[in-house]
């Protein structure tokens, strides 16, 4: 079976199309390598998708409706796992075109070539932002999700619409998965825990907004791959029972009539920020300057995952603790950006360890 991954050299597209890889499946991995963040590290990481038989790579921007077209029609995968995307809260108040480009014309080409190719199967990837404003936690699919807090939250609302429309016209079963804070090695450089490495052990001040009160709910990344593969498996099908609920007022919000499915995917388990920091800190062996800093527009205060319909469905069961996540992103940074255990205040490492190391940490 054959299966495309849009996003393959990003973080959590690195991971999926590896454990792809590792269990013999023949992977079409898509990606424009932007310059959002550093493109060697998404070179660093195809260097080692590159060293597997299965693994053939496209370098293609998903917003190229024509480009879109040709690939669909070179390789027409059975499934798709849809991860590629504009990613990032903030970068979205800076940058709202790129959303709009990737986020919403890149998944119409998603979605229609799986349409005219008849895939069997779309995953893709939304996001807890579509909570937005919600207050009441755990997030449970059942919330209303309508008032995003960011352009992108509001796309990522925007994609689940389109694969449900997708899903009732043409009968593409479409599974959308809401993650959690994704956070490990590969990471991406925007995030919380790179950021903050990074400076840490450049011995520079590191920001915390909202003082550090808000609370994560931190998730692994082989959490989450086992989630993706075991959701990846099972295809959708129709409620039959849904139409007869929605007559009488009970309209389940992550199921539908068609093959069309909503989860949350998470770790279940909300951290605060200055926790996080702290397991940092331990691992890293050494404090945070910390420059505490009012809530910034377009964050939420909290996220919790409800899991419990993921679990029923594939018996997803998140595992790993940020003490276990943390130490390994760590123990990674370290030999990627070849950093020693005592590595002296004021290095900043920016050279990534040369290719052998890649194949050392990669398999």
């Amino acid at each position: 079976m054959t299966t495309l991954v849009t996003g393959a050299a990003g973080f959590i597209g690195f991971h999926v199309s590896r454990a792809l890889c590792r269990r013999g499946e023949a992977v079409v991995g898509l990606d424009n390598l932007n310059d959002y963040y550093d493109p060697s590290l998404k070179e660093a990481r195809l260097a080692v998708l590159a060293d597997y038989p299965g693994f053939r790579f496209e370098r293609q921007d998903l917003a190229d409706r024509k480009g879109m077209e040709a690939l669909f029609a070179a390789w027409r995968p059975e499934r798709v796992i849809h991860l590629g995307a504009q990613a990032g809260v903030r970068y979205s108040l800076e940058n709202p075109h790129a959303y709009i480009d990737s986020n919403l014309v890149g998944f119409l080409n998603v979605l229609e070539g799986c349409r005219a190719h008849r895939v069997a199967h779309l995953t893709y990837a939304s996001s807890s932002s579509v909570y937005g404003g919600n207050v009441r936690t755990p997030f449970a699919l059942e919330d209303r999700v309508d008032h995003p807090l960011s352009l992108y939250a509001a796309t990522k609302k925007a994609n689940e619409l389109m694969a449900h429309s997708y899903s009732h016209l043409y009968d593409l079963p479409t599974t959308g998965l809401r993650f959690f804070t994704v956070y490990g090695p590969w990471g991406r450089p925007d995030m919380a825990l790179f950021t903050f490495t990074r400076k840490i052990l450049a011995g520079e001040p590191i920001e915390v907004f909202n003082h550090g009160h808000h609370r994560r709910d931190f998730t692994y990344i082989d959490d989450i791959v086992e989630g993706v593969l075991r959701v990846h498996d099972q295809a959708p099908v129709g409620d039959p029972a849904w139409q007869a609920r929605a007559a009488e007022g009970d309209t389940p919000a992550a199921s539908s009539s068609a093959p069309w499915r909503l989860y949350n995917i998470g770790n279940q388990t909300p951290v605060a920020l200055i926790r996080y920091i702290e397991v940092l800190e331990e691992c890293l062996g050494r404090k945070a300057e910390k420059r505490l800093l009012p809530r910034q527009p377009g964050d939420a205060l909290d996220t919790h995952a409800d899991v419990l319909a993921l679990q029923q469905a594939v018996g997803y069961r998140p595992s790993t603790t940020i003490e276990v996540g943390v130490s390994r992103f760590v123990e990674w940074y370290r030999a990627f950006y070849e950093v020693p255990a005592e590595a002296p205040l004021g290095r900043e490492p920016l050279v990534p360890a040369n290719g052998m190391l890649f194949q050392a940490l990669g398999k």
